[in-house]
């Protein structure tokens, strides 16, 4: 019985963090695109392309990452690059830490697999009492 009513939480949660997430899909379509587009046009082929998508989790850095591959090593300068544009997740962490609470196991994958989208969605979003934050959080 405890499956069951598991599976019914996971999905009632799926359903309405789906809807909420479907412009952010979108976004997410056009940026990977543009993003191909991108590199290509740079020269590289498209096994750089899948390799850094693979790699690199910020979008923001795969754009920069492309400039810093077609400019001389400077070990120093892309660190300190890398931490200037990312360093807002920082912030982002810290504010989500009461928001994802009562979140379990999970709690270490929300705050490090955030994204600016879902950090906009998860901190705003105002869950029914019915669906399980946790879970809604996570799909």
């Amino acid at each position: 019985m405890e499956t069951k009513r598991t599976t019914n939480t996971i999905w009632s949660a799926f359903r309405y963090g789906f809807l909420k997430i479907t412009p952010l899909l979108l976004g997410f379509l056009f940026l990977g695109l543009s993003y191909g587009i991108y590199i290509h046009s740079m020269g590289f082929s498209w096994g750089y392309t899948l390799a850094l998508s693979a790699l690199i989790y910020a979008g923001s850095m795969e754009f920069v990452t492309v400039a810093m591959l077609l400019s001389p090593f400077d070990p120093v300068s892309a660190f300190l690059i890398t931490l200037m544009v990312n360093g807002r997740h920082i912030f982002y962490g810290l504010s989500m830490l009461t928001v994802y609470r009562n979140t379990g196991w999970l709690k270490t994958y929300l705050i490090f697999g955030m994204t600016d989208e879902s950090f906009s969605i998860n901190y705003i979003s105002q869950i029914p009492t019915e669906i399980s934050k946790k879970w809604c959080y996570f799909l």
